[in-house]
C-alpha cells in the first residue's frame, strides 16, 4: 500500500525484525602480504610466458614465538656491550670503568659521563644522578650514589665510587646494577634507565671500560611486581633481591674485616675488629650507630664477651680494636668465635644488624679463616666476612648496651 506524499510511514516491531539486514558472510581482512607478495624460489628453466597463469605465492616466514615476545638467544645475551636498539638508545648511553683490586678486596667504579639521556622535566632536560647496587645483597647497605648534575642530558660526573670487602666469591656470583635517575625535589625521583654488569666479566687488577646503552627496568616475575615497582626503586630492588636470592638464602647485612692470630708466647687467640663496610641502616636517618660484640662458644663461665666502642651515625665504621682469649691451641680447636654487629639505641633494645660465626662447623671463608689461624700460629690473618641476618642462638636476648 502506497502512502500519500508527506505522510510518515510507520513499521511495527514484527515487520522491523523481519527485515534482512545481514551484510553477508564475514570475510577475513587481507594481509599486507597480499598487496606485496613474495615469489617463492623457482627451479631453473621453469620460465613462464605472458599467457600463463599467475605463479604460486610463497607464504611469509613468521618469526618464532620467542622472537615475537622479545626473548633473546644465548648469542645475543653474550654481547652485552654491543647491544643497541631504538628503544634503548632513546634512554641514553652511560660510560664508566670498573676495576677489581684483588689485593685490597675493593671494587672501583668510575662513573664518567652519559649522553643523550631521556628528557624527564618540563623544560626538556633532566637532573641526572647514578646509583649503584650489588645484587644480591642488602639494597640500602651497599648503595652508592654520585652527585646530581642539573639541567643537562649529557652529564659529566668523573666520580670514583668504591666497594670494600669484595671477595673472589662475590666476583663469581654478584651483579653490579647501575641505575640512572632524575632527581625531583617536589616529588619522587624518576627512573631513566639501568645497566647490569656481572662481576665475573672482570679480571683482577685490570680496568675494563664500558660504554653501554641504558635499558628499561627489568620486570619482576611475581604478580605483585608492577605495584611494587611503582612504589619506588627501593621497593623494586627489595623484591627483586628476594627473587634472585631464592627462599633458602640469608639476607646480607654488610661486611666486617677481622684479624685472627694465635700467639704461642701468650698462649691465646688475638681477635682484631678492624672495620665494617656497607652495614644495613637501622635508624630513621638512614644510618646506624654500630658496635661489635664477640663470644667464644661454648662459654660456660660467660666470661668471653668483648665489646667495641659505639661509632655514631655511620655505615662504614672503623674500630681497630683487639681482644685476647687466653686458651691452649688444642682447646681452641673445639671453640666457635661468634661476631655480631649491633645498632645502639638509647632507652630501648639495641637492633641486631648482622653476624658471622667462625669455627670448624662454619662454611666457606669463615671456616677457612679459622682453620688457617690454627695451622699458622703467630701469623695475623685478615679476611673479609659477610654479615647475615641470622641471629646466633646464644645472642637471642637483645642487649640493652
Amino acid at each position: 500500500m502506497r502512502g500519500r506524499r508527506g505522510d510518515r510511514m510507520t513499521i511495527n516491531i514484527q515487520e522491523h525484525m523481519a527485515i534482512n539486514v545481514c551484510p553477508g558472510p564475514i570475510r577475513p581482512i587481507r594481509q599486507i602480504s597480499d598487496y606485496f607478495p613474495r615469489r617463492g624460489p623457482e627451479p631453473e628453466g621453469s620460465g613462464r610466458g605472458c599467457g600463463e597463469g599467475p605463479t604460486r605465492l610463497a607464504p611469509l616466514a613468521l618469526a618464532p614465538p620467542a622472537a615475537l615476545l622479545g626473548a633473546t638467544t644465548p648469542e645475543d645475551r653474550a654481547e652485552v656491550d654491543s647491544y643497541d636498539s631504538d628503544d634503548t638508545t632513546a634512554l641514553g648511553t652511560l660510560e664508566f670503568d670498573l676495576l677489581y683490586d684483588q689485593a685490597s678486596c675493593t671494587l672501583h667504579c668510575s662513573i664518567l659521563r652519559a649522553k643523550g639521556l631521556k628528557p624527564m622535566d618540563f623544560n626538556g632536560l633532566a637532573d641526572p644522578y647514578v646509583k649503584l647496587h650489588l645484587l644480591p645483597g642488602a639494597c640500602k647497605a651497599n648503595k652508592l650514589k654520585t652527585k646530581t648534575q642539573r639541567n643537562t642530558l649529557n652529564p659529566v660526573w668523573n666520580e670514583d665510587l668504591m666497594y670494600s670487602g669484595i671477595t673472589d666469591d662475590d666476583i663469581t656470583h654478584k651483579v653490579l646494577r647501575i641505575a640512572v635517575c632524575d632527581e625531583d625535589k617536589l616529588s619522587h625521583n624518576e627512573f631513566i634507565g639501568e645497566i647490569r654488569v656481572p662481576l665475573r666479566r672482570l679480571k683482577p687488577s685490570q680496568k675494563k671500560h664500558f660504554n653501554i646503552c641504558l635499558e628499561r627496568q627489568v620486570p619482576l616475575a611475581s604478580p605483585s611486581s608492577m605495584s611494587a615497582a611503582l612504589r619506588g626503586i627501593s621497593c623494586y630492588l627489595k623484591e627483586l633481591e628476594q627473587v634472585e636470592q631464592g627462599p633458602g638464602l640469608l639476607e646480607e647485612r654488610g661486611r666486617i674485616l677481622l684479624s685472627l692470630s694465635y700467639s704461642s708466647r701468650r698462649q691465646g687467640l688475638l681477635v682484631g675488629i678492624i672495620r665494617c663496610a656497607h652495614l644495613a641502616a637501622m635508624d630513621v636517618n638512614g644510618y646506624s650507630d654500630p658496635y661489635v660484640k664477640t663470644y667464644l662458644r661454648p662459654d660456660v663461665d660467660k666470661k668471653s664477651k668483648h665489646k667495641t666502642c659505639v661509632k655514631k651515625k655511620t655505615l662504614n665504621p672503623e674500630f681497630n680494636e683487639e681482644f685476647f682469649y687466653e686458651m691452649e691451641l688444642s682447646t681452641l680447636a673445639t671453640k666457635t668465635l661468634e661476631v655480631t654487629v649491633w645498632d645502639y639505641d638509647i632507652g630501648k633494645s639495641n637492633d641486631f644488624i648482622g653476624g658471622v660465626s667462625l669455627g670448624s662447623g662454619a662454611r666457606g671463608e669463615a671456616r677457612k679463616h679459622w682453620s688457617d689461624c690454627l695451622q699458622q700460629p703467630d701469623t695475623a690473618l685478615e679476611r673479609w666476612h659477610t654479615l647475615t641476618s641470622e641471629l646466633p642462638p646464644a645472642a637471642g636476648a637483645l642487649p640493652l648496651a
